[in-house]
């Protein structure tokens, strides 16, 4: 059987599961029936409780995992509130074709609002656009496509890897050696996180990159993919991490081989936080961001306005956080696990903000 064969089956296969059990379906909320006077009835009708369904690329990453915790808890808010009737999450399996085929068959059962974290950021533009002209509304959340047809809710990839390359320009005042720790070679978080903090290397000819390193963005690879690194370059002076799990694995590298602690940039990975506060004593500094988790709940509030018939931005940026020395107390949770995510909630006026409520 080829291969091509294969992919074939696998989204037909999919596809039937989904038009049927919805066997691809890992969370099945209580699906009530919609209220009279849905949309496109008497204008003193109450709005229609919404059809919701999320698409995702993956959905094993911890990351993940608290997205969905998240998005579940606000819809149950909007079930509350007659909003939301019905809600179901499909993961793809990190399958492009499986996930066009979740979204095709939401399109067949007519669902109001999809959700997308998309697993290529061109192949799902056609389906997207194909739900977009069934007057389904699509939001597209963490991982964008290119299509200008749907809501798309992210942050500013770029402006991460500049922020967190200056700081560590500014740390080492302007000169030194340092590693690069970028995720996988030609994931689109990775490359923009590395062009922005290019954007800021190139204007220190006196900062040398002895070693720029590519890897999962998981905890084992990365720290055998430093470890090697830094053997070959063991005077370094800093390493810029884009990833919290690679901030973590460098760090944990020279506490375990009791080497010199330099500074290193990070993300909100709780183990590196719980790291980060432990060696803060011992004069160890850092810098990191986030890419939160409520990304999704803002995807789903601008979905259900827009759905409601108020006018929401098609492309909405979410501000990056910043943990530093300074409030980083409020960040690390030595309760949790290493491999989560903490972040501090967003209010609903923020969340009004950003929707141009």
């Amino acid at each position: 059987m080829t291969r091509m064969t294969r992919r074939a089956l696998i989204a037909s296969a999919a596809l039937g599961a989904l038009l049927g059990t919805a066997a691809c379906n890992v969370d099945q909320g209580n699906t009530t029936a919609s209220p009279a006077g849905a949309t496109g009835g008497a204008s003193s009708a109450p709005p229609k409780a919404l059809k919701v369904g999320w698409s995702t690329i993956y959905l094993a990453p911890s990351w993940m995992q608290q997205t969905l915790r998240m998005l579940e808890e606000d819809v149950a808010k909007l079930k509350a509130e007659g909003k939301v009737a019905s809600y179901e999450t499909f993961n793809a399996n990190g399958d492009t074709s499986q996930q066009i085929a979740q979204i095709q068959a939401m399109i067949t059962q007519k669902y109001d609002v999809i959700l997308v974290d998309a697993g290529s950021s061109t192949a799902l533009n056609p389906v997207m656009e194909k739900a977009v002209a069934a007057g389904i509304v699509v939001a597209n959340f963490d991982s964008l496509v290119t299509s200008e047809k749907v809501i798309r809710v992210g942050t500013d990839q770029v402006e991460w890897g500049r922020m967190t390359a200056q700081w560590l320009a500014d740390k080492l005042g302007g000169k030194g050696e340092i590693i690069a720790m970028n995720g996988p070679a030609g994931v689109s978080v990775s490359e923009e996180r590395w062009k922005g903090a290019e954007e800021v290397f190139k204007k220190y000819p006196d900062i040398k990159i002895a070693a720029n390193v590519h890897s999962e963005y998981n905890l084992a690879p990365a720290a055998q993919a430093f470890a090697s690194a830094y053997s070959a370059h063991p005077s370094i002076t800093g390493v810029f991490s884009q990833g919290g799990a690679l901030s973590a694995a460098a760090l944990q590298t020279l506490v375990k081989q009791d080497k010199k602690l330099v500074p290193i940039t990070g993300e909100n990975y709780n183990g590196f936080l719980k790291l980060w506060a432990d060696k803060r004593k011992d004069g160890f500094s850092s810098i990191a961001t986030a890419q939160p988790n409520y990304l999704s709940v803002i995807a789903l509030r601008a979905a259900v306005a827009k759905a409601a018939g108020t006018a929401v931005p098609s492309t909405i940026t979410v501000p990056l956080p910043k943990i530093t020395d300074e409030n980083l107390d409020q960040y690390v949770k030595p309760d949790q696990p290493d491999d989560s995510y903490p972040i501090q909630p967003i209010p609903q006026s923020e969340i009004d903000k950003l929707l141009g409520a």
